[in-house]
């Protein structure tokens, strides 16, 4: 049996919390050092499973990996071998699909294991393929691995077809390598692409419009390298600002870019909590009990499908009925059996889920899903009278760096068991 977090009701939690740098932001920035012409030095990296499984993949490529401190890597790519990484490290999570477009931009071929990660509903790669085929690579997906040839690669016009993270970042690392400017219309916009971009701007890419649903990446084949910083992770802090809300605390959430945080800001003042901002701080001030909302889950600036779940634990005990509607992952409403199991009023039809408040949750033993369900339900515990007890946090240091431990700083009485 694995290890199991233990939650005793939690009064209000109170004090201050300092964010960590964005997984998301880091597991893109880590293969993008591929392009990079020598070291480079990534600066407030979060110490989490996916960051480590990433360097392990680099390194088994013959990459140059130094933990220089906790949060600060060195990473030279210069002997790096293009061969096809292990399953059983690009197995262990999604991100690994962003070596595609960093060894096609570099040694215009590349061969990778689909990609795992949590299990929330389907995420193809076809947005991805297309945009590699529009730059002139042959693409093909035999017995589970994805070969790419980009023989004859070259910029080009990508339209994808929606919105995805994953494939704007994918062909943003191809076309970096390529001369000439590639165009990207409906790209994302959220803030992790433009600190990809701004990395890539440090070591010799050009990229144009980040931040934007146009970008135009100008590559080269003289890439220097590069010191950066990685932004902090606005999903943890989002996260922390409803941990503090749920148990109608008083926390300061430092270290945060708040205009990251303005669709999560803006939902939570409208169930009733005081929000103040400084230049990279947040106090949140939680009612004793909120307000129900609608919630409709958006690719950036919307409400973010990562702190769907969150919230969601703590609506369950606002007042009123809420309507959340999840439009990014159809799979990521199987975490509420777990919290009915806690006293929850929860009813699913679809994409959608209706919360009745209830007064009280009670403790239970309940089972995390994945990532953000771990938060949701360690959440819910906090906000619940008795014990609760949570299985399969191994998910839970995919994407919160000392989550226990700083929940514990703010007064929650939680333990690893």
């Amino acid at each position: 049996m694995g290890s199991i977090i233990e939650i005793t009701k939690s009064a209000p939690l109170s004090g201050s919390v300092r964010i960590s740098g964005a997984k998301n932001s880091a597991v893109a920035i880590i293969p993008a050092t591929v392009l990079a012409g020598g070291p480079c030095v990534l600066e407030n990296v979060p110490p989490l499973t996916d960051v480590y499984n990433q360097c392990r993949i680099l390194s088994y490529l013959g990459a140059k990996v130094e933990w220089l401190d906790a949060t600060t890597v060195s990473i030279d790519t210069t002997a790096l071998r293009n061969e096809t990484p292990p399953d059983r490290l690009a197995g262990k999570l999604r991100a690994s699909y962003y070596l595609m477009g960093a060894l096609l931009g570099r040694f215009g071929l590349s061969r990778i294991g689909l990609p795992g990660g949590c299990k929330i509903g389907p995420r193809p790669i076809d947005q991805h393929l297309k945009g590699f085929q529009a730059l002139g690579c042959k693409c093909d997906i035999n017995d589970g691995y994805v070969l790419l040839e980009g023989n004859g690669l070259h910029s080009g016009h990508v339209y994808f077809d929606l919105v995805s993270v994953g494939a704007t970042i994918n062909v943003m690392l191809a076309a970096a390598g390529v001369e000439g400017t590639t165009t990207i219309e409906n790209a994302a916009r959220e803030p992790e692409i433009i600190d990809l971009a701004n990395f890539l701007n440090k070591i010799g890419v050009t990229v144009k419009g980040a931040g934007t649903g146009t970008l135009r990446i100008t590559g080269n084949r003289d890439r220097g390298w590069s010191e950066h910083s990685i932004i902090p992770d606005r999903i943890e802090a989002g996260t922390f600002m409803i941990a503090a809300t749920a148990t109608a605390g008083d926390v300061v959430v430092k270290g945060v870019i708040t205009r990251h945080l303005e669709s999560v800001t803006a939902k939570l003042r409208e169930t009733g909590v005081t929000i103040e901002e400084g230049e990279d701080w947040l106090r949140v001030s939680g009612p004793a009990r909120g307000k129900a909302v609608d919630v409709k889950t958006l690719p950036y600036p919307g409400f973010p499908t990562d702190l769907q779940q969150p919230l969601t634990a703590y609506l369950t005990r606002c007042a009123g009925t809420s309507v959340i509607t999840e439009n990014i992952f159809e799979n990521r409403f199987r975490y509420v059996d777990e919290l009915k199991r806690m006293g929850a009023n929860i009813k699913v039809e679809g994409r959608t889920a209706i919360v009745e408040g209830v007064e009280e949750l009670r403790g239970a033993t309940v089972q995390a899903s994945d990532l953000r369900a771990s938060s949701a339900l360690i959440i819910a515990g906090l906000a619940a009278r008795g014990r609760t007890r949570v299985r399969g946090i191994s998910y839970l240091k995919r994407g919160y760096h000392d989550f226990i431990g700083k929940l514990r700083q703010l007064g929650a009485e939680i333990d690893l068991v």
